[in-house]
């Protein structure tokens, strides 16, 4: 079942991902990152009273509020990395050292998956790097203006986008077992805080597009349930796989833009979609 629940994860991750890149091309991307949280916190809420056998502890809000903070800070750092530097250079390496934290983490702290098991890790985190890659700069990326400091400062934007995804799935996975809905109630508060205060420093709140309000709803849904699905599976499951398999998201996010945008699957794209396939397969195995 936790299997399940990290693909399940990574479907809906990568999905949210697609359809917020869809909205950013209207609205500012502080925007759809505030309105987004703003509808899945309303869901959120609704979701809430289904769960009131639970009891709200103080570790289960602390540690979600912290992994609240983590999550808002790496989208801040990735998406500023995406705007400085090549983005197939800047998604793999927020993605796999996204997944390759939590395994580290997870085995230092006493977790031992089955030999099947930690190969199929491995093959996810290889699929992870493959699928998110692309050879091709867009056309912004040649532009003169990419000095090669900023293609520095936008690797360095990635790294530490990966360690604060990273730092996402330790915390929530800290908040502990049969805590119901409560870490992800106070991952989403601090949350809106932080991408409030955001907002009023850098002063980029616009208006929505009418257009993109689909997409940013979509987005917010999407995300709740990608986070309650990562919550549950690694409660009950290993934290250096569940963290893996969700970490697998550009694969979803690479489909949809095939099937909707008909944009070209490379390769290497390809062939880390088959990877991850083997991966889950040994994973599932062991």
């Amino acid at each position: 079942m936790a299997i399940i629940l990290g693909l399940a994860a990574a479907l809906t991750y990568g999905a949210a991902d697609f359809l917020g890149g869809l909205a950013t091309k209207r609205t500012k991307v502080w925007t759809v990152v505030l309105v987004s949280q703003l509808i899945g916190s309303l869901l959120l809420l609704a979701a809430i009273p289904f769960f009131l056998d639970v009891a709200p502890t103080a570790r289960a809000l602390t540690w979600g509020a912290l992994s609240g903070v983590a999550g808002s800070i790496g989208v801040a750092l990735f998406y500023q990395g995406l705007s400085l530097g090549r983005m197939g250079a800047i998604a793999p390496i927020t993605a796999v050292e996204a997944a390759s934290v939590p395994v580290v983490f997870g085995l230092v702290s006493g977790e031992r998956p089955s030999p099947l098991a930690l190969g199929g890790v491995l093959l996810a985190l290889v699929a992870v790097a493959l699928v998110a890659s692309s050879s091709e700069p867009a056309a912004e990326d040649v532009s003169a203006s990419r000095t090669e400091g900023a293609m520095r400062s936008g690797l360095g934007h990635a790294l530490g986008a990966g360690l604060a995804f990273g730092a996402f799935f330790i915390l929530l996975d800290r908040a502990g077992d049969a805590t119901g809905l409560w870490p992800l109630a106070g991952a989403r508060a601090s949350s809106l805080v932080l991408t409030s205060l955001a907002l009023v420093v850098s002063r980029g709140w616009d208006r929505p597009d009418r257009r993109s309000l689909p997409a940013i709803a979509g987005a917010g849904a999407l995300d709740v349930a990608a986070n309650l699905f990562y919550l549950l599976g690694s409660q009950i499951g290993l934290l250096s796989i569940v963290a893996v398999l969700t970490s697998m998201y550009p694969a979803t996010t690479v489909l949809l833009a095939r099937v909707t945008l008909h944009e070209r699957l490379e390769r290497t794209q390809l062939l880390g979609l088959s990877v991850a396939v083997a991966g889950v397969i040994a994973i599932g195995a062991g």
